[in-house]
């Protein structure tokens, strides 16, 4: 498991300092049946298909989507607008970009567009299978938190 997981940890880390310009801080992954996105604001999703399947996620409440929409923007922002869904998206497409570039030399995958959900009433549907949920949480800003949910299942019918 600390294969898959130390690479989206490694990315994480690199993308929010280097693009962002701010420090974070991996907590303890786990393992969930489902995670409970419903308790953020924004959440980014990606598909990953080929050699391996399944979907990568980037969730976070608003009070942390604006700071980072502020700092790439260089403006303030008061509500989730255009330019916080295109940060949010862009971010986690930088995210998934640089954890399909790590993972080639064991899988041959194909990233989609990034979808960008505002609200809470909303349910993913994560991948089913041998997959399993693995969501890492971070601390950003000092007290602030957001979450990586992960579920990747290899395929065994390509090669």
């Amino acid at each position: 498991m600390e294969q898959y997981i130390q690479p989206f940890v490694e990315v994480c880390t690199y993308v929010f300092k280097e693009f962002v310009g701010t420090e974070i801080v991996a907590a303890t992954p786990y393992i969930s049946e489902k995670e409970v996105l419903d308790k953020w604001d924004i959440s980014a999703l990606i598909s990953l298909s080929g050699q391996a399947q399944g979907v990568v996620a980037l969730s976070m409440k608003q009070a942390v989507a604006l700071q980072l929409t502020d700092r790439l923007t260089r403006t303030v922002h008061t509500a989730l607008d255009e330019d916080a869904i295109d940060v949010i998206g862009e971010i986690i497409n930088i995210i998934a970009g640089r954890v399909k570039q790590n993972l080639e030399s064991t899988f041959k995958l194909i990233i989609s567009l990034p979808t960008v959900i505002l609200g809470t009433k909303y349910t993913v549907k994560w991948p089913t299978g041998r997959s399993r949920l693995l969501c890492i949480p971070f601390t950003i800003f000092e007290h602030e938190s957001f979450v990586l949910s992960v579920a990747i299942q290899q395929m065994d019918f390509l090669e």
